[in-house]
C-alpha cells in the first residue's frame, strides 16, 4: 500500500487507524496505534518510545544490566522511523493498516545498533560491499488448540486440546477440519501484501505449516514477523489459540522456522553460476553454527526441539534432499538453495537471518571449504559435531565467539549475551511442573 493509497482509504472511512510498530527482543511487536488521519499528518516526524523497550523481559520489566538502557541513564527515548515500503493493510482487523520501523537513536538519528532491524539491515550492506544480495523464504510451523489465549491462560497453558487427534503431515481430511482458521490466516495474509504460496499439516497433532513466497531478505523477514503477529491477533479473534513455541509437548515434534537462503549479484543466483561462493557460503555456516546459534534458538525451550529422529537436526551436516541434515541443498539453477533447518518458529527472523548472513560471509572472507556431503541418516552419525544442547551453552559460545564480534560488534554481543543469561536465569530459579510431578511424593 502506498501512502496516496492510504490516504484515499482514510478519506473513504476504509481505514481510520495505522498502527505503526517494531520489535523486541524476543520478535514481538511493540509499539502505538495512529488515528489514520494524524498519521498522515505527522509521517514525517515518526514518532517516539521509551529505550527501554530493548531492555525488558517477557514481562515486560526493564532488567538491570544493559549499558544501551538502564535507570542510571533515565530511560530516555528513541526514535520510530517508519518504512514506507512496509506499509499495508492489516486485513486480520478492521479498518487497520500497519507499518514496520526502524529504530534510530533519538540525539544522532542513526540506527540503533542493537535493534533486530538494525542488525539485519546492518548484515545486508556487509553483503552489499561484496556485491552480493540475498533471497530468502521462512517455512513456518505452528500448532493450533481449540480454547482461546484466555482459557489456555487460566488453565496454566496444561492439558490444552489440540486441533487435531492424530499426525497429520499432508492429511487433507484432518487439515480441512481447522480450514476455517488456517484458510482465513491464508486470506488476511494474502490481503495484507504478504504472497502467501500454501498450507498443509504437519507431522504433530494440531501442527501446521503456512509458506508464504520467497523475496528480498528484509521483506521476508518483515512477512515473518507480519505474519506471526497476524495470525495470533487471528486466532485470539476466532476464540483459538496458536503458539510458535519451539517445543510446545515432550510427546510431539517441535516446530521449525526452515529458513531459505540464496545469494544474487545483477538479478542472477550466484549459487547456481559460481560453486566457490557457494561453497564457502555453506562452509561459513557449517563453521559457526556455535557462534550464532542463539540467534536460531533463543529461548530455553527451543533447545528441547532438538532429538533424534524428530525431523529437527541434532548435527552439523549438509547433504542434498536429505532432511536429516542441518543444512539441506535443494533447488537447481535459478532455485538453487540452502536451507537451514535449524532455527525454530521461536526465532526473531531479523537475528536469525543477520546470523546466517554474517555466518555466510564469514566463510565467503576466509574461503572456506566445507566437509564432504553427508549421505545417509545424520542422527547415527556420531562423529559429527552437534548442535548445542542448551541455551546456556550457546550464549557463553556466542560470547566468545570472535567471528560473532567482528560481525555484529562488540556492543551488540554484549547486549544479546546478557538478554540471553537473563533468560537462563530465570529458568533455573523456576520451579517446574516437571520437577513436582517427579519429586513431589516419591523424593
Amino acid at each position: 500500500m502506498t501512502l496516496d493509497e492510504l490516504g484515499a482509504a482514510v478519506e473513504h472511512g476504509e481505514i481510520d487507524t495505522v498502527v505503526v510498530a517494531f520489535t523486541d527482543h524476543y520478535g514481538r511487536l511493540l509499539g502505538k496505534r495512529f488515528d489514520g488521519r494524524f498519521f498522515l499528518e505527522s509521517i514525517a516526524d515518526g514518532t517516539h518510545a521509551c529505550d527501554y523497550l530493548l531492555t525488558v523481559d517477557m514481562e515486560m520489566e526493564p532488567v538491570a544490566g544493559y549499558r544501551y538502557a538502564n535507570w542510571e541513564l533515565g530511560y530516555g527515548d528513541f526514535h520510530l522511523v517508519p518504512d514506507l515500503s512496509t506499509l499495508r493493510r492489516a486485513a486480520w482487523i478492521d479498518r487497520t493498516a500497519l507499518v514496520l520501523c526502524d529504530v534510530h537513536e533519538n540525539d544522532t538519528h542513526e540506527l540503533t545498533p542493537v535493534a533486530p532491524r538494525s542488525i539485519l539491515r546492518r548484515q545486508i550492506d556487509r553483503l552489499g560491499e561484496l556485491g552480493l544480495t540475498a533471497k530468502a523464504a521462512s517455512e513456518l510451523e505452528f500448532f493450533i488448540y481449540d480454547e482461546s489465549y484466555r482459557s489456555a491462560h487460566e488453565h496454566g497453558f496444561a492439558d490444552l486440546r489440540a486441533a487435531g487427534t492424530y499426525i497429520e503431515d499432508y492429511h487433507l481430511l484432518q487439515s480441512a477440519r481447522v480450514e476455517p482458521y488456517v484458510g482465513a490466516a491464508r486470506r488476511t495474509l494474502s490481503a495484507s501484501g504478504i504472497a502467501v504460496e500454501n498450507s498443509k499439516g504437519e507431522w504433530g497433532r494440531g501442527q501446521h505449516e503456512l509458506n508464504i513466497r520467497y523475496d528480498d531478505v528484509l521483506r521476508m523477514a518483515d512477512a515473518h514477523t507480519v505474519m506471526k503477529h497476524g495470525m495470533k491477533v487471528l486466532a485470539d479473534a476466532m476464540g483459538i489459540s496458536v503458539t510458535f513455541m519451539a517445543k510446545p509437548h515432550t510427546d510431539e515434534a517441535g516446530s521449525s522456522s526452515h529458513l531459505h537462503l540464496s545469494l544474487w549479484r545483477d538479478g542472477d543466483n550466484v549459487f547456481a553460476d559460481d560453486d566457490a561462493v557457494f561453497r564457502q557460503f555453506l562452509a561459513g555456516w557449517m563453521a559457526h553454527v556455535d557462534d550464532v546459534m542463539v540467534c536460531y534458538a533463543p529461548t530455553v525451550n527451543s533447545y528441547k526441539r532438538y532429538v533424534d529422529a524428530s525431523w529437527a537436526p541434532t548435527r552439523v551436516a549438509w547433504s542434498r534432499d536429505n532432511r536429516t541434515a542441518g543444512f539441506r541443498v535443494v533447488g537447481a539453477g535459478p532455485s538453487l538453495r540452502i536451507e537451514n533447518r535449524i532455527p525454530g518458529a521461536d526465532c526473531n527472523p531479523y537475528l536469525a537471518y543477520a546470523a546466517s548472513i554474517a555466518a555466510g560471509v564469514a566463510g565467503i572472507e576466509q574461503r572456506l571449504e566445507p566437509a564432504d556431503e553427508f549421505r545417509g541418516d545424520v542422527y547415527q552419525a556420531a562423529e559429527l559435531p552437534r548442535v548445542a544442547r542448551t541455551l546456556e551453552h550457546a550464549t557463553e559460545a556466542f560470547d566468545a565467539s570472535t567471528m560473532a564480534r567482528s560481525a555484529f560488534g562488540d556492543d551488540v554481543v554484549d547486549h544479546y549475551a546478557h538478554f540471553h543469561r537473563v533468560e537462563v536465569d530465570a529458568f533455573h530459579t523456576a520451579v517446574t511442573d516437571w520437577e513436582r510431578r517427579r519429586y513431589f511424593e516419591r523424593i
